[in-house]
C-alpha cells in the first residue's frame, strides 16, 4: 500500500473494452477541458496584441516571435479541439477504443504545442519587459520546469511503477 491507497493490480478493473474506452474517453475529455480553457485565454490575448499601439514599435525580431507565437497558439487550439471533432465524426461507427487512442495522441500533440506556445510567449514578453541578456536563461529555466512537471515526473513515476511489477 502506498500513500494514496492500494496499488492497482495487474488485473485492473473489471470492465469490458467498451466500458474501458468510455471511461478513458471521459478522463481525456476532462483533461482537455482543463487545458483548453488556458489555451483559449492565452490565444485570445495573443490575438489582441497586434492591435495595440505598442505593437508597431516592436523590432522585426519581436514581431517575428509574435507571429510564431500566434501560429503555435492556433496549432495548439487545433490539436486540442481536434480531440473532440475526431470523436464527433466517428461516433456511431463502433470505433470508441480507436477514437480514444487517436484523441489521446492529438491531446499530447496539443500539450507539446502548448509548451512551444508558452515558451514563445514568455520569450516575447520577457524580451520586451526586461530587455536583458538573462531572458534566454529565464525562459530556458521555465521550459525546464514545464518539462519536469508535464513529462519527466509522470515518466519517472511510470518507470518506477513498472520496475516494481
Amino acid at each position: 500500500m502506498n500513500a494514496l491507497g492500494p496499488r492497482e493490480t495487474s488485473q485492473g478493473r473489471h470492465e469490458s473494452p467498451e466500458e474501458r474506452a468510455d471511461r478513458r474517453w471521459n478522463d481525456l475529455l476532462q483533461e482537455v477541458r482543463v487545458i483548453q480553457t488556458g489555451v483559449q485565454i492565452l490565444f485570445g490575448f495573443l490575438l489582441t496584441v497586434v492591435f495595440t499601439p505598442r505593437f508597431a514599435t516592436l523590432g522585426q525580431t519581436d514581431q517575428t516571435i509574435y507571429v510564431v507565437t500566434v501560429l503555435l497558439g492556433a496549432a495548439t487550439t487545433g490539436a486540442l479541439i481536434g480531440t473532440v471533432t475526431f470523436h464527433r465524426l466517428v461516433t456511431g461507427h463502433r470505433l470508441k477504443p480507436e477514437t480514444v487512442l487517436w484523441a489521446a495522441r492529438l491531446s499530447m500533440v496539443g500539450i507539446v504545442l502548448l509548451l512551444a506556445t508558452v515558451t514563445s510567449a514568455l520569450l516575447l514578453i520577457l524580451r520586451i519587459a526586461m530587455d536583458d541578456s538573462a531572458v534566454p536563461w529565464i525562459v530556458g529555466g521555465l521550459v525546464g520546469w514545464f518539462i519536469l512537471c508535464w513529462f519527466a515526473l509522470p515518466t519517472w513515476v511510470l518507470r518506477r511503477s513498472s520496475a516494481r511489477e
